[in-house]
């Protein structure tokens, strides 16, 4: 956990200049050279701004220079705003003139195909050349609030008030849907410190500006909008590293469809990998996933109180009870848990509030809180905060006339700040009624207060998942586990661009420590019988093929085989229905294996993600796996931790806990599979495509891959 990742230093010419070049600027209100000039003098940047025009001498009471080179100094960043035909000479003219950093508006790169990539390999090749850190090209820009950098030419972006507390950033692979998102924030009272848009990434991408706000002092929570990470690889390590210094990332990954993937791919031309890797990625990565821009938003502000939840006990304080069911209904859906209060804490609540309110949770202090004894409002907090059960307070009503004079108000907040309980408001959404007075009072010291509409509870419960996260990660070492393996070199057992058969793969889980199903391949009847007659009956007889992965679509498994004579039957009709259905097939034989007893079915597969690489996947076998789909993937190589949270992130966990009268099964043993194929795939991630064990039968006590299929590259 004593990692330091070193800063990314060279995108400070981007956030932080001391001289600015805009090229292309413009008299002309009605041009983005124009724009971009009055963004800068209306934020009041701190630096020097140097228009670039060939033949104007004086635009917006600024000198006019006729090219970055005749600049009085040098220059740190230009803003090219300038057409796709002029972005190149710019771009080489700034190299020339030692100008370190860039911003290109311009689109019709590799968002439009092949020709436009050209042309964005030709921009490559230029910043490389020159040493220039570049956004875009097709972004609206960046932005410095702290420093009056406005590097943008939307009006949606430069026409917004701005608040004091500026300690979230924000990158953004969509910049229409990023303008839209800092909208919002401000117009929910959350000022972003930064906002880059990326643009289609040709130098600068999505994952080297979350670095950058890792690294800056300023920035206490970095988040985005995602449609394709390009270096998962990176970003896996700033996760962690972010999880060491207490900075969530915040990500909304959009494409969660297969349609919002194939637009997601489209867009900005990013690969965007399966949506349900990205979410064990995220999960693994303790990564915050937006579900959309208000968890942004509402996440933000809640991590911002600067004190994390101890857990997920909730109680709701309310006046009505209606509400209070519908916000413990709406906590429920999110995995945190109203829990039954203890007699002596509902005893001390009832003290101190009429007979008719309910000291239960929800803890319904009636309309008399809200309308001639707001005072009641204090009465449950006194007593929560001494709850050792209780980790949230939540008041979904709270009275909007206090303000920073009040008494009542002034205690509540000492009760509030003296306590480890996260304390959160979330009033009704109405207009002109739901806001406190004393709001920022409250957000000042801690207290987050966020209106019902903007998704607060879901916020609220992924704030807890990042809490457990960053306490997990402080507890145990989350570096892979190198599972201790005597393995021999297999790699003669992995011939390339093949599908292995059962025999085959099972010889390579084998070599791993994984144990498989007893089994003889036999190419005669008579070798099929003396081998079901050595192992014991019954037994199950199958098709071994590398040519032939489904067996059962072949009519190639028999059962419960239970003597010679069944044996010589079952030979005869797997082979000769193999043949029929694949007459070219390469049949190694008949398998006759041991007849598993019965367990509890699971699945472990590996797969090669185009973004994340290879990536492990478990699940319950049968039912749950082809109708409900209830997998949990994992980035390799993963860690002891990373192979306990699948198991307990699937729906069915239960099952593996023992459900009627049935015990539990060998979760010990399960983890040792997942690390060893973990390990597996780490040692051939450059031969192993895929991996396919199923079933893998766990027992009370021990495991058993039942069938196995490896593809290689």
């Amino acid at each position: 956990m004593n990692e330091v990742l070193p800063s990314n230093i060279d995108l400070d010419p981007l956030f932080n200049p001391k001289r600015v070049a805009v090229l292309g600027a413009s008299e002309n209100t009605n041009k983005i050279g124009y724009l971009q000039l009055k963004a800068l003098l209306d934020a009041g940047f701190e630096g020097a701004i140097y228009p670039i025009h060939p033949t104007a001498n004086e635009i917006g009471e600024l000198p006019c220079y006729a090219s970055v080179g005749d600049t009085p100094e040098p220059v740190d960043l230009a803003i090219l705003c300038v057409g796709i035909h002029q972005v190149e000479k710019c771009l080489i003219d700034c190299g020339e003139s030692g100008v370190k950093a860039a911003i290109v508006f311009a689109s019709g790169y590799s968002e439009i195909g092949e020709e436009g990539m050209i042309a964005q390999n030709r921009l490559k090749e230029i910043a490389e050349q020159y040493d220039i850190r570049l956004i875009g090209p097709n972004c609206v820009g960046l932005l410095n609030t702290t420093n009056g950098l406005m590097g943008t030419f939307s009006p949606g972006l430069t026409n917004v008030p701005l608040g004091k507390k500026r300690e979230v950033g924000f990158v953004t692979q969509s910049g229409a849907f990023g303008v839209l998102t800092y909208i919002a924030a401000a117009q929910h009272g959350l000022t972003f410190n930064y906002f880059v848009s990326v643009g289609n990434e040709v130098d600068v991408s999505f994952s080297d500006v979350i670095e950058y706000m890792l690294h800056d002092p300023k920035t206490k929570v970095a988040s985005g909008y995602l449609e394709g990470e390009k270096n998962a690889a990176k970003l896996r390590k700033l996760a962690k590293f972010a999880l060491q210094i207490n900075k969530p990332i915040v990500i909304m990954k959009s494409g969660r469809s297969s349609a919002g993937s194939r637009a997601a791919a489209s867009h900005t031309g990013s690969l965007a990998g399966a949506d349900q890797v990205y979410d064990g990625f995220f999960k693994q990565a303790g990564i915050v996933r937006a579900d959309d821009y208000d968890d942004i938003l509402s996440f933000s502000k809640l991590f911002l109180a600067n004190k994390l939840p101890t857990g997920k006990n909730t109680v709701i304080v309310t006046s009505s009870g209606g509400r209070g069911i519908n916000e413990a209904d709406r906590c429920e859906s999110y995995g945190l848990n109203i829990h039954a209060l203890s007699d002596k804490v509902r005893k001390e609540i009832e003290k101190n509030i009429p007979g008719f309110a309910s000291a239960s949770n929800p803890v319904d202090l009636t309309a008399a809180a809200s309308i001639t004894n707001p005072e009641l409002y204090l009465a449950p907090l006194k007593v929560l905060v001494k709850d050792p059960d209780t980790d949230i307070i939540l008041f979904p009503e709270f009275p909007i006339h206090w303000d920073e004079n009040t008494p009542l108000l002034q205690e509540f907040v000492n009760i509030c700040k003296n306590s480890d309980k996260f304390v959160m408001i979330s009033n009704f959404p109405l207009k002109g009624m739901s806001i406190p007075k004393g709001v920022q009072y409250l957000e000042h010291n801690g207290i987050p207060f966020i209106l019902g509409d903007m998704n607060p509870i879901r916020s609220l419960a992924k704030l807890v998942d990042y809490a457990e996260a960053y306490r997990k990660a402080h507890k145990i070492s989350d570096e892979p586990t190198k599972t201790e393996l005597d393995v021999s070199n297999i790699q003669h057992l992995l011939p390339a661009n093949q599908t292995l058969s059962e025999s085959q793969s099972s010889e390579i889980l084998s070599a791993y420590g994984i144990r498989t199903a007893k089994r003889i391949t036999a190419k005669t009847e008579d070798a099929a019988v003396q081998a079901a007659n050595n192992m014991g009956y019954p037994v199950v007889m199958k098709i071994d093929s590398p040519d032939i992965p489904h067996k059962t679509e072949v009519n190639g498994i028999r059962l419960n085989v239970q003597n010679g004579q069944e044996v010589r039957q079952a030979f005869r009709e797997i082979y000769s229905s193999a043949k029929e259905h694949c007459p070219t097939a390469d049949l190694h034989g008949i398998s006759v294996q041991e007849m598993l007893p019965e367990g509890v079915e699971v699945i472990v597969g590996v797969t090669s993600d185009p973004t994340f690489g290879p990536v492990i996947m478990f699940g319950l076998g049968g039912v749950f796996v082809e109708v409900f789909k209830d997998v949990s993937f994992r980035v390799a190589p993963i860690t002891r931790q990373d192979a306990i949270d699948m198991m307990e992130s699937l729906k069915g966990y239960q099952i593996l806990q023992g459900v009627r009268n049935k015990k539990p099964v060998d979760q010990e043993a399960i983890i040792d599979v997942l690390l060893k194929v973990s390990r597996l795939i780490e040692d051939y991630s450059d031969i192993i495509q895929e991996i396919d064990i199923n079933p893998l039968i766990v027992y009370e006590d021990g495991i058993v891959a039942a069938d196995a299929l490896i593809i290689t590259k």
